[in-house]
């Protein structure tokens, strides 16, 4: 083979390759499949999807970490809506993110019984964070917040992108409480409280709630606003003593122990998934994920 052909044929291979490694990337980075920032990959990703993918974080906490300044890309302070390009070194809170860390053969989803005390966050900085509290080997995150006084159901997963589904206001999921207050339940707070209360600068939206005893009743919220039934307890005049979410969704507390967890079934997880719209084949991909620490 001539100088000249053996030049051309090695770059028709070389583009095919790139060809061929292209179409593999559309398939495994989609929106389960991993970070577009990969060794397979020249497209620069962008900050928060690179940390919801590696399993590190949502979406929204990334943005959220990017503002407070704990994001760094090759030492400098990264800025919010920042792209990750192939190579580049992505810390948070000074730990590296591991993007090696290989695909997690399954989606993990665990509903945890959080008790009293503990914070639901992932920050280390905080001693009470729930991460370490439950101590599961697989890098997790929380899905939303639980007030530290309150207690009851949490879920925590390595899916960056079903929490947010499930955070997004727009969807409305239900969640579902138990609540003992200082006074007695009366007619008028139970109709009151379904209509809307004013708080917090809006109305809450309609929502469902039942007497359950003289100083008790259930609620069911279609939003998730910050302390939100305590506020609306407040701007009726009571006080509430003790708060219990018993289920998110499809999702139920049962007969869960206290500061104990469990693996949501594969049943659970798709029908989860189906009440997001996350169905079909790519719901059931594997998500990226850092390895535990």
């Amino acid at each position: 083979m001539s100088g000249q052909r053996e030049k051309k044929y090695r770059e028709k291979n070389y583009q095919e390759k790139n060809q061929h490694r292209e179409s593999r990337s559309q398939v495994t980075d989609g929106r389960h499949g991993g970070p577009e920032q990969t060794a397979e990959s020249t497209a620069p990703v962008r900050l928060n999807k690179y940390l919801s993918d590696a399993g590190v974080c949502s979406r929204r906490q990334a943005d959220r970490y990017a503002q407070e300044g704990r994001i760094t890309i090759d030492g400098q302070v990264a800025e919010l809506g920042q792209k990750v390009l192939p190579g580049q070194k992505v810390c948070v809170d000074g730990r590296p993110v591991d993007t090696e860390g290989g695909v997690s053969h399954r989606r993990i989803v665990l509903a945890v019984n959080k008790p009293r005390g503990i914070v639901c966050t992932t920050s280390r900085q905080e001693k009470d964070n729930i991460v370490d509290f439950i101590g599961y080997p697989e890098r997790i995150y929380p899905m939303g917040r639980l007030d530290k006084d309150s207690e009851g159901l949490i879920l925590m997963t390595n899916d960056g992108e079903l929490m947010d589904e499930i955070l997004r206001a727009r969807n409305g999921h239900e969640k579902e409480y138990e609540v003992q207050v200082n006074r007695p339940v009366s007619e008028r707070f139970l109709k009151e409280m379904a209509g809307g209360v004013p708080i917090l600068d809006t109305v809450t939206r309609p929502c469902r709630i039942r007497k359950t005893g003289t100083f008790s009743f259930r609620i069911i919220l279609t939003q998730g606003l910050n302390r939100q039934i305590r506020r609306m307890c407040e701007a009726l005049g009571y006080r509430v003593r003790a708060l219990k979410r018993i289920r998110v969704m499809n999702i139920h507390l049962g007969e869960l122990p206290t500061g104990a967890y469990r693996e949501l079934s594969e049943a659970e997880i798709f029908e989860l998934m189906r009440l997001t719209g996350k169905t079909g084949p790519a719901a059931r991909k594997p998500t990226r994920r850092q390895r535990p620490d």
